[in-house]
């Protein structure tokens, strides 16, 4: 059976309060809406993403889902309700639409384990199924400010995404339906289908408020370990060249000798990332035999290792580079080269320290033959 998952990410999220879409927002390294699609993608019997987002998103979304199995984004309605439609309508004119589809949030980064296996198994005995969590607390009404009455729990649920549906069977309850629905299982109890019910749980969050986004940040991150990484590079010194050092022109009679522009921090700083993956060095990367790298800003290696984290899921958890060098003086610049190694890799600049030292004139970095550096990178990576 065929399943494509509908992602959507049509919404605004005005509660949020941000001054962009919440899906959009980065949740340890990476947009909220790229966690979920990985999550649908990880549940189970997904073939692919078909994104539905808001009008003038759609190069934003696909560049978010790069590498993913997912089709172009297919721009929403003015309501959640529309935008399914206009979702299911794209997957109705393909060649062969798809025998099942999710609905899920984009919202929500999460999807628990064995929740889309459930589902798809319900859709075996009726034509759509949920994840649902049973209501634990009182419920109250409220009227003019106070408790106009108690509202028995027994037998309520509150119902989650991904919600399941044979193809034909939702995509015909909204092409029949003038009713405003509060999700898509409502359709179909509308058309009286019976819905299925299987186990949510509460690790699949919604974010809607701030608080949302931390509790699902120190939910994912109980599921990552530390990995250590270290690096090393050494450049002689060449007169009359500029010297680039961490990302910043440093003043200097004398720049370094090498294939690119020589930013010996930066090249340190780039195997000790690949390190903490295992994947090599930067010459493993970016061969210095390779013609299209001469004279090449390092900073396009240090976005390609920022690159690699995120395509392992990971997260970059601090980095340090220490540069031995008699000149130029580190200090001055200190805080710059911070900066702007934190903005290639996507970081806050509380998260990059940079510091110099001198070998008190010993070894060729006390004579003024070159400089070395030296860099630590610790990556958060999912386990297994």
């Amino acid at each position: 059976m065929t399943v494509i998952a509908l992602l959507m990410a049509a919404g605004s999220g005005q509660r949020f309060g941000a001054a962009q879409p919440k899906q959009y927002l980065p949740l340890l390294g990476r947009a909220v809406l790229r966690h979920a699609a990985e999550a649908l993608l990880a549940g189970g019997g997904v073939a692919a993403i078909q994104p539905v987002c808001a009008a003038g998103e759609e190069a934003r979304v696909a560049a978010l889902l790069e590498g993913l199995p997912a089709l172009p984004p297919v721009v929403g309605g003015a309501t959640r309700q529309a935008s399914v439609r206009a979702g299911l309508e794209a997957l109705a004119r393909r060649d062969e639409p798809p025998a099942a589809v999710l609905v899920h949030d984009a919202a929500r980064p999460v999807v628990p384990a064995g929740t889309i296996p459930a589902l798809l198994a319900a859709l075996a005995t009726h034509p759509g199924a949920i994840p649902a969590q049973p209501v634990a607390d009182t419920l109250k009404r409220a009227e003019g400010g106070v408790i106009g009455g108690t509202v028995p729990r027994a037998g309520l649920y509150r119902a989650q995404t991904p919600q399941a549906f044979r193809f034909p069977a939702l995509l015909a309850a909204h092409r029949s339906t003038t009713a405003e629905a509060t999700d898509d299982a409502q359709l179909l109890e509308l058309a009286g289908a019976e819905v299925a019910l299987v186990p949510g749980a509460e690790t699949n969050v919604k974010i809607t408020f701030p608080e949302d986004l931390a509790r699902v940040e120190a939910l994912l991150m109980t599921r990552l370990i530390p990995r250590i990484g270290t690096g090393f590079d050494v450049h002689r010194t060449e007169p009359g060249r500029r010297m680039v050092l961490c990302g910043v022109e440093v003043p200097c009679e004398f720049g370094l000798e090498g294939h690119s522009d020589a930013d010996v921090g930066i090249h340190a700083l780039c195997d000790a990332i690949y390190g903490a993956l295992a994947e090599g060095d930067i010459g493993r990367w970016f061969p210095p035999s390779e013609m299209r790298w001469k004279d090449a800003d390092s900073a396009l290696f240090l976005r390609h290792a920022a690159g690699r984290i995120a395509a392992r899921g990971g997260v970059l958890a601090n980095a340090d580079v220490t540069l031995l060098c008699e000149r130029p003086r580190i200090g001055p610049h200190r805080e710059a080269m911070q900066a702007r190694l934190a903005e290639l890799l996507g970081v806050a600049p509380g998260l990059i320290g940079v510091k110099a030292t001198t070998t008190e004139r010993l070894g060729f970095t006390g004579r003024g033959e070159g400089i070395a550096a030296q860099a630590a990178a610790m990556v958060l990576l999912p386990m297994g």
